[in-house]
């Protein structure tokens, strides 16, 4: 059986969404048909920015940092970028959140999830985790993969180039916030991350 260096996967979804995303669900798929070997997790994660980071601290501290990789999107990439700079691991970044302490500022209060009728409540203090969270700078650009659309309804795109600068970069010039085309681009994630064999 074929050895990949990649054998642990994280995948964090977005503000509001769920391990039930279109995306989060077809890389699970991916990961069931063709990776049976990954040890792969995609939690559910809580409201607040500060306890969704130790949930996922506690739940990767074993992972070997040298084989090990992390997906995530919108609020999730801003994620996936805390959790890169902390393992020192590759990281795809899906229309990553930049400044998600300003942006999501305005949804302090009660809220739905996208995929149930869940309430939770966004409290302003999780704009304060969200502020402390912010990694200063991006220490090894070559370790990111980011996928920036410049259709994004939601996020300003020169934003995410600019602070993924030196980083690989797909620049969509269409798309949207959800990247609803995510499996023309699955195949060349897979390869950055080395999941695949070609």
């Amino acid at each position: 059986m074929q050895s990949f260096p990649i054998q642990h996967l994280l995948y964090l979804h977005g503000f509001r969404s769920s391990p039930q995303s279109m995306k989060a669900r077809k890389v699970a798929d991916w990961v069931r048909l063709n990776r049976p070997d990954l040890e792969w997790w995609c939690p559910q994660l809580p409201p607040s920015p500060k306890e969704a980071m130790q949930r996922v601290a506690d739940r990767i501290a074993d992972w070997p940092r040298d084989r090990m990789a992390v997906i995530g999107s919108s609020l999730g990439g801003f994620y996936a970028s805390v959790v890169a700079e902390h393992m020192q691991c590759p990281a795809v970044l899906l229309n990553p959140a930049v400044e998600p302490a300003r942006d999501l500022a305005k949804f302090i209060g009660e809220t739905t999830a996208w995929h149930s009728d869940e309430k939770f409540f966004f409290r302003e203090e999780f704009v304060d985790e969200l502020r402390g969270l912010r990694p200063e700078k991006i220490t090894r650009p070559d370790r990111y993969f980011a996928i920036i659309a410049k259709g994004d309804e939601v996020l300003d795109w020169r934003e995410m180039s600019s602070r993924y600068e030196g980083c690989r970069i797909k620049l969509l010039e269409g798309g949207d916030h959800a990247l609803s085309d995510f499996d023309d681009h699955w195949p060349e994630i897979a390869c950055f991350l080395s999941l695949t064999s070609e």
